[in-house]
């Protein structure tokens, strides 16, 4: 685990959510994912992906403003200040600065975001 490789994963988590990639999702994501979303709700791996899939959570941009990493053993935790921008399937947009705490667990040699938290950073 190193921060090299750490930053190569948000960077590919970010691209997939831009994309609504939902096969690199599923590879990024753990099946054990936890994730509390800006509104405090619990998100499962399945409802996230299934919010790119159905595209009802369209997202524009993503620019990552600040970032942390901090590594442990088989473990990677981030903090990413970013400013969002995009639209719901309703036609709502949506928009601000949010920070995300991830835990990225080392799985069989590919990182996985286990654990994930969102907040508005207003």
């Amino acid at each position: 685990m190193n921060q090299a490789r750490v930053i190569e994963y948000e960077e590919m988590l970010r691209s997939a959510m831009l994309s609504n990639n939902v096969e690199l999702l599923e590879e990024l994501l753990s099946d054990e994912l936890i994730f509390v979303n800006h509104l405090g709700q619990w998100v499962s791996k399945e409802q996230d992906i299934n919010a790119h899939r159905s595209k009802s959570l369209d997202i524009a941009g993503i620019e990552v403003l600040e970032q942390e990493i901090k590594l442990f053993q088989e473990l990677a935790v981030t903090v990413t200040k970013i400013a969002l921008n995009g639209s719901l399937a309703t036609g709502e947009s949506i928009g601000g600065e949010y920070s995300y705490t991830r835990v990225w667990k080392d799985v069989e040699g590919k990182l996985k975001v286990v654990s994930c938290h969102c907040s508005s950073s207003v």
